[in-house]
C-alpha cells in the first residue's frame, strides 16, 4: 500500500490509528514491517511509530518542536532522529518509501501499513498533533495568562449548560501546564466552549502572542529502575536553538557510540585467554538500498548510489569512509564484552594476535571488495570519455580527502588507490589523457603526491603518527601474518618484512592514541545512514556478487570479478 506524502491531514491517513493502547497496538502487528502510528494515551497524546521486527513489537516516540506562528511554515517540525519533516505524513512516507530504519540502534524498517478499521476515535490531547491551522485554533483561543492564576479555579466553568453535541462527544483530558501556571486540578471544558468570565487583565490572551513553553518535557524521561522499558529507540538528538525552561533539567541526548568515552580497563584484572575468535562487522540487517534478494550489479542500485555520491562532497565522503573502517578495525565502538574475548583493547592490537585470524581476512576482504567497487565506478560509466575522466577526478579527489593530515583513513586511501592503479583502470589511455587535459589539478596531484605515498606506505616507509593518521595502514601486516610473501628480492623483501612488523607493534601499541584521533576527526560528525551502508563490507558484497554469490568463496568470487572488470575494460578502449 502506498503511503501518503506529506501535506495531508494526519486524520485522513488509513495507517493513523488515533489513541490506542501499547497492549491494542502490538496485537494489531502480525508480521516483520507491520506499522501504525497512534497518540500514546499514557504520555499526553505523543505520535509514535510501532512496527513489528525480528519478532518483536518496537514503539518509537517522535519528537515534535513547536514553532512560532510565521505565515508560510509549519506550526511544528516531526523527527525520530535526525531529518525533519513539516508533517507526520511527510516522515511516514520518507521512511517507509525510502526504507529507511527506523532507529539505527534497532535497524527495524516500516513497510507494510496496518489499515486502521472503523471512524477514527480522537482525544482531546491528540489536537497537538494536527498541524492543520484549522485545527489549532480552537486550542489556541483556550490559554490562560500566567498572570491570573485565581481565573484557573474557574476554567471548567461556562456560562453555558449545554456545550453542544459535537463537544460531548470528545473526551476530556488534562491540559498541558503552561511554562509558570501553577497545576490544574480541575479538567477544561469540553472543545468548542470559551469561558466569557475573563477579567480586565485578559488582554493578554491576544491569538497573536507567542506560546510559552510547555513545562512537561518534550522527550520521553528515563524509566524508573527495575520497570521495563516503553520506548526502544534511543532518545532523539534536539536542535541547539530549542532550550529547556530555566530551572528544568531535560536529560541530555544520547552521543553516537563513536563519540563515548572508552572505559577504563582494571588494573588487577587478569588476562583471559580467548574462546573464540571477534568478529567487527556489523549484523546483517534489512538494507535500505538492497531488496531481500538482490542479483549482481542491479542497475536500479547502481543508479542510486552514484546519485548518493554524487550529493556529498570528497570530504563528507572520506568522514564516512573513515567512520566505517573504524568499527570494521575494531578501533572506535569496541563492547566490553568484545575486550574481554579477545584480551585487548582495539583490533589494531588483535590483528597482531595468533586468535586475530578471522580479524585479519575480514580486513583483506573490506580493501579487495572496496578497490573493485571503485574500479567498476570508472568501468562502468559507457557513456561519454569525459564521464570516465569525471570519475577518475572524483576517486582522486577522494584519495586526497584520506590522506595523513586529513581524514587520515590510510586503510580507505589504500582501497581508493588500488581502484586507480588496477591494471583495468591503468590501462585505459584515452581516459588519463582526458583526465590531464580536463582536470589537470587531480592528475598532478595523483602522479605527485598520492603515488608517492602509497609506494611508501606499502613499504613501510609512510606517515604513521597519530596525530596525521587517524587510521593506520594494515594491509602489508595482515598479508605478511597470513603468510603471503613480499614480492621483490630477497634482500629488499626481508627489510620491507621486518619495516612492516615494526609498524605493526608500532600501531598496536599507539592504538590509543589513534583512538583518540579518531574521536577527534568524528566529533559532531552524523552519518547520512544510506551513504554509511553503502560502505560496508557486506553491502559492497551484496552489490558486486548478488545475495547468493556473496557466500561464495573468496578467491573464486575474486577471480570471477576480475574477469568483468576485464571485459568491461576492453569494451571502454580495445586494444590496437
Amino acid at each position: 500500500m502506498q503511503v501518503p506524502q506529506g501535506g495531508e491531514d494526519l486524520a485522513g491517513q488509513p495507517w493513523y490509528h488515533g489513541p490506542l493502547s501499547r497492549q491494542k497496538a502490538e496485537a494489531l502487528l502480525l508480521q516483520d514491517g507491520d506499522f501504525l502510528v497512534r497518540a500514546s494515551g499514557s504520555r499526553g497524546g505523543p505520535p509514535v511509530i510501532s512496527c513489528r521486527w525480528r519478532g518483536l513489537a518496537l514503539h518509537f516516540q517522535v519528537f515534535r518542536v513547536a514553532l512560532r506562528p510565521r505565515p508560510g511554515r509549519p506550526a511544528a517540525l516531526f523527527q525520530l532522529e535526525d531529518e525533519q519533516f513539516s508533517s507526520m505524513p511527510a516522515l511516514v512516507h520518507s521512511y517507509v518509501a525510502g526504507r529507511r530504519p527506523l532507529s539505527q540502534a534497532t535497524g527495524a524498517v516500516a513497510s507494510r501499513p496496518v489499515v486502521r478499521q472503523g471512524p477514527l476515535r480522537r482525544s482531546f490531547s491528540e489536537v497537538a498533533l494536527m498541524d492543520s491551522p484549522a485545527q489549532a485554533e480552537p486550542f489556541r483561543a483556550r490559554k490562560w495568562s500566567s498572570s491570573q492564576p485565581a481565573d484557573l479555579e474557574h476554567a471548567g466553568q461556562t456560562g453555558q449548560d449545554d456545550p453542544g453535541a459535537g463537544a460531548a462527544a470528545m473526551p476530556v483530558c488534562t491540559l498541558p501546564r503552561m511554562g509558570s501556571d501553577p497545576t490544574l486540578l480541575k479538567g477544561p471544558p469540553p472543545l468548542g466552549t470559551v469561558s466569557d468570565t475573563l477579567r480586565a487583565s485578559d488582554g493578554q490572551l491576544h491569538a497573536k502572542a507567542p506560546t510559552k513553553p510547555l513545562r512537561t518535557p518534550s522527550l520521553a524521561l528515563p524509566e524508573a529502575p527495575g520497570c521495563t522499558p516503553t520506548y526502544c529507540e534511543l532518545v532523539p538528538r534536539v536542535p541547539g536553538a530549542h532550550k529547556s525552561p530555566p530551572g528544568q533539567r531535560c536529560p541530555e541526548p544520547e552521543s553516537p557510540w563513536w563519540e563515548a568515552e572508552e572505559e577504563e580497563e582494571e588494573e588487577d584484572g587478569c588476562f583471559v585467554r580467548p574462546q573464540a575468535e571477534v568478529s567487527f562487522c556489523p549484523l546483517a540487517h534489512a538494507s535500505c538500498l538492497l531488496g531481500p534478494q538482490n542479483r549482481p550489479l542491479e542497475p536500479e542500485a547502481l543508479h542510486t548510489l552514484r546519485g548518493l555520491f554524487l550529493e556529498h562532497h570528497p570530504r563528507s565522503t572520506a568522514l564516512h569512509l573513515l567512520l566505517v573502517d573504524c568499527q570494521a578495525t575494531g578501533l572506535l565502538g569496541v563492547t566490553k564484552d568484545q575486550r574481554g574475548a579477545m584480551g585487548v583493547a582495539s583490533g589494531l592490537e588483535l590483528l597482531t594476535l595468533p586468535h586475530g585470524h578471522r580479524l585479519r581476512l575480514e580486513l583483506l576482504e573490506r580493501h579487495e571488495v572496496l578497490a573493485l567497487a571503485g574500479a567498476l565506478a570508472v568501468l562502468g560509466c559507457a557513456g561519454p570519455l569525459e564521464e570516465r575522466a569525471a570519475a577518475l577526478r572524483g576517486l582522486v579527489e577522494l584519495a586526497l580527502a584520506l590522506r595523513p593530515g586529513a581524514a587520515g583513513d590510510l586503510p580507505g586511501l589504500a582501497a581508493v588507490m588500488g581502484a586507480l592503479l588496477m591494471p583495468q583502470v591503468s590501462r585505459l589511455e584515452r581516459t588519463w589523457r582526458q583526465l590531464r587535459q580536463s582536470h589537470t589539478d587531480a592528475a598532478l596531484a595523483f602522479e605527485q603526491e598520492l603515488k608517492p605515498l602509497m609506494r611508501a606506505l606499502d613499504e613501510g616507509a609512510g606517515p604513521c603518527d597519530p596525530g596525521d593518521v587517524a587510521l593506520p595502514h594494515v594491509a602489508p601486516a595482515v598479508r605478511a601474518l597470513e603468510g603471503e610473501e613480499p614480492a621483490g628480492p630477497l634482500e629488499e623483501s626481508c627489510e620491507r618484512l621486518l619495516r612492516t612488523l615494526h609498524g605493526a607493534r608500532r600501531a598496536a601499541r599507539d592504538a590509543p592514541r589513534f583512538r583518540q584521533a579518531a574521536a577527534r576527526r568524528l566529533r559532531g560528525f552524523r552519518p547520512h545512514p544510506a551513504l554509511r551502508e553503502a560502505l560496508t563490507t557486506g553491502f559492497v558484497r551484496r552489490l558486486l556478487w548478488g545475495s547468493r554469490g556473496a557466500a561464495a568463496p573468496r578467491a573464486e568470487r575474486l577471480e570471477k570479478f576480475q574477469r568483468v572488470l576485464t571485459v568491461l575494460s576492453q569494451r571502454l578502449e580495445p586494444d590496437r
